[in-house]
């Protein structure tokens, strides 16, 4: 049974740092694309960045580029999501999300792409 868990998140104050990251399990013996999505109270969800099975592909939202990072560590079936001077528009729960994918360099900003989502965790960002 494929698992997301998303941890990491919390409140902090604009200008402020946090790390996410995804536990995958039950991923074993595919390749699979991961992303960070989110969603504000009113607004439908967004990519906010995806990283391909290989990790040389990698997008991240227009507003969110030299703030947000994304990276993976496949050993450890683990995802992260570093936060750089968060914006109180920043406020969302976030969500990791798997694809199963047979290109190791494809990386998705679609909802629809991703098979599996996280449960999402919370984060806050105080002005």
């Amino acid at each position: 049974q494929v698992q997301l868990v998303e941890s990491g998140g919390g409140s902090v104050q604009a200008g402020g740092s946090l790390r996410l990251s995804c536990a995958a399990s039950g991923l074993t013996s595919s390749t699979y694309a991961m992303g960070w999505f989110r969603q504000a109270p009113g607004k439908e969800r967004e990519c906010v960045a995806a990283i391909s099975w290989s990790g040389s592909n990698i997008r991240i939202a227009d507003s969110m580029k030299g703030r947000f990072t994304i990276s993976r560590d496949n050993a450890r079936s683990t995802v992260h999501l570093q936060m750089n001077s968060l914006k109180p528009e920043d406020t969302a729960v976030y969500y990791c999300a798997a694809a199963r994918t047979y290109s190791d360099s494809a990386a998705y900003i679609g909802a629809k792409d991703y098979g599996y989502w996280g449960q999402g965790t919370q984060v806050t960002v105080s002005s």
